[in-house]
């Protein structure tokens, strides 16, 4: 079935075995995954070469998990539909609640009164040693000592401490004190 030059079952009829697709996604994200935990570990932010090696390992994984194409003006449209479609969700979320909490999620809560939120941290799945490291890097050594910690829409933990005698109070909100 053609509709205006653009063959409809030859664009959604695989090229390669569904089978071959899941093996070659998987392959590549354990891939990636460790070269990205390796790559940024310890970092607080990113710098310019790092960010370019993101880019170049997005490029280099994107090509060994799917059919890579030959021509210069594909890899231009590819790009533009991502900028495009990065750009339309979040015009879209500015005018759709639903959109918007699809694209920033509401904050949710890994800590209260010094004590892990196991039922959020089940369905982040996350850990506790992983919500420690997070307390750890914005100087809080003991879970008793969180009154309450997030997990925010952008993906980092904010912290709020207990109030400790003499003290007037710590709010830590993304790794920077208030």
């Amino acid at each position: 079935m053609t509709v205006l030059g653009f063959d409809i079952v030859q664009a959604l009829t695989p090229d390669v075995s569904l089978l071959e697709t899941i093996a070659r996604g998987v392959v590549m994200y354990l891939t990636v995954l460790l070269l990205m935990r390796y790559l940024i570990r310890g970092r607080t932010s990113a710098s310019m070469p790092d960010l370019l090696v993101v880019v170049l390992i997005a490029d280099a994984a994107q090509n060994a998990m799917s059919a890579q194409y030959n021509s210069i003006s594909n890899g231009i449209v590819l790009v533009t539909t991502i900028i495009g479609m990065s750009t339309l969700l979040d015009v879209l979320g500015r005018r759709f609640k639903a959109v918007e909490h699809f694209i920033h999620p509401e904050p949710r809560e890994l800590v209260a009164d010094g004590r892990f939120v196991q039922k959020t941290l089940r369905s982040e799945f996350m850990t506790e040693n992983e919500v420690m490291s997070q307390l750890r890097l914005q100087g809080v050594d003991r879970v008793e000592d969180v009154k309450a910690s997030y997990l925010e829409g952008t993906g980092e933990v904010s912290v709020i401490k207990k109030q400790q005698e003499g003290d007037e109070g710590s709010r830590h909100r993304s790794g920077i004190a208030k």
